[in-house]
């Protein structure tokens, strides 16, 4: 073999081995969208109690990027077709600005998400049991690795559906806007509670909804504080559900509902207050009986409502351990007589529940409880000698 041949084979040589790792790179980024869905997918699998899947997923590698399309998620036990999550389209990506700081944190941007509750689909108990915090802990760390740092949800969707109800009970929350930013401490570390969440929406019936609080999600119970409020709702839209569970419809008026509350070390403060304006019970085509307990409801509100508003009112107080949490009955009732006659209830959130209040609150109830189990000691003790006494 000649020089010259020798030298034109080594050429070809020299270039296989670049070619070969071109076309596998190709290969594998062609590849890995379908290795990225089946690890996601068996992530989802793995929820006890629950049967998901991720449609399709898109790689964006040149911002640092993946987008999940069709994602889903349902109870095995479910009797009905509708998934209790829904997600159409979640982008997920590299923050670069925290990147230049030095820290590697994600944005996520969820658009069109739907969260539909089905009563009866989540009343069943799969075999395998409920997925608890650390199940769906471990499945939303496998699918977002990194600290979130920005969360954003366009045109979402909740809502608690009843299907064995006649008519269907549908009482959904529409065009949700919910921002939240620092999710898992990335910054502001010095902050009690340092991820600021805003949101807002329609209901329906037209009503506004308004969410303002900041929570620390890195404790197994959250702290937070949070106010609420829904409002201007149209209470004929409402007539499904309050035909079903109080046997009585509205004919015209408003209702809105307002709350605050605050969560520390476990230890909830706050309070849920309905206010109805302008409100008519009795319809047209209501038969006898319906009419006649519309009426006395009617007759009831009439008592109990500021004639100079025509508002009805209450003020629920609720407090204590999270596990034990209930409404107080007799400042319940109480506000119920001071609106009617003392003073009429303002249609919003009242500014006065902050998170100090909650921690104080748990700080009263651990120094109670301490105090109890003090005075047991002690009576335990005197039980003691008392018998030590008898036996001498």
């Amino acid at each position: 073999m000649s020089k010259r041949q020798h030298r034109k084979r080594y050429k070809k040589k020299r270039y296989i081995l670049p070619v070969i790792l071109i076309v596998l790179l190709i290969a594998f980024r062609l590849y890995l969208p379908t290795l990225v869905k089946n690890n996601l997918n068996k992530v989802l699998a793995d929820i006890p109690g629950y049967h998901g899947a991720i449609e399709d997923v898109d790689l964006s590698l040149w911002r640092g990027a993946y987008q999940l399309e069709g994602l889903y998620l349902n109870k095995k036990t479910a009797k009905s077709e509708v998934p209790f999550l829904n997600f159409p389209m979640t982008d997920i990506s590299i923050e670069w600005r925290s990147l230049f700081k030095g820290k590697i944190v994600t944005e996520i941007e969820m658009h069109n998400p739907e969260i539909i509750y089905v009563l009866e689909d989540q009343e069943e108990t799969p075999e395998e049991g409920e997925a608890d915090t650390e199940d769906w802990t471990a499945a939303l760390t496998d699918i977002v690795p990194l600290d979130i740092n920005s969360f954003d949800i366009y045109n979402g969707k909740l809502a608690f559906v009843q299907l064995e109800s006649e008519p269907n009970i549908d009482l959904s929350i529409h065009n949700l806007r919910l921002s939240a930013k620092n999710l898992r401490n990335v910054k502001q570390v010095e902050k009690v509670l340092p991820s600021p969440i805003t949101a807002t929406g329609t209901s329906i019936g037209n009503g506004k909804l308004n969410l303002d609080g900041k929570i620390n999600l890195i404790k197994e119970i959250p702290d937070m504080d949070m106010s609420l409020s829904l409002d201007e709702v149209d209470a004929t839209a409402l007539n499904e559900f309050t035909s079903f569970y109080a046997g009585l419809d509205f004919e015209s008026g408003t209702v809105g509902v307002f709350t605050e509350f605050a969560i520390a070390d476990a230890h909830l403060k706050g309070y849920v207050k309905p206010l109805l304006t302008d409100t008519t019970l009795i319809g047209k085509e209501d038969g006898f009986l319906e009419t006649l307990w519309e009426g006395f409801v009617g007759v009831f509100k009439f008592i109990l409502k500021n004639q100079s508003t025509d508002t009805v009112a209450t003020k629920v107080p609720i407090e204590g351990d999270l596990s034990e949490v209930g409404p107080k009955v007799f400042p319940t009732v109480l506000n119920i007589f001071k609106n009617a006659w003392i003073k009429a209830f303002t249609g919003s959130v009242d500014g006065n529940i902050e998170y100090k209040d909650a921690f104080k609150e748990s700080e009263k109830y651990d120094k109670k409880e301490a105090k109890e189990e003090r005075k047991e000691k002690r009576k335990k003790k005197r039980e003691e000698r008392k018998a030590e006494k008898d036996k001498e």
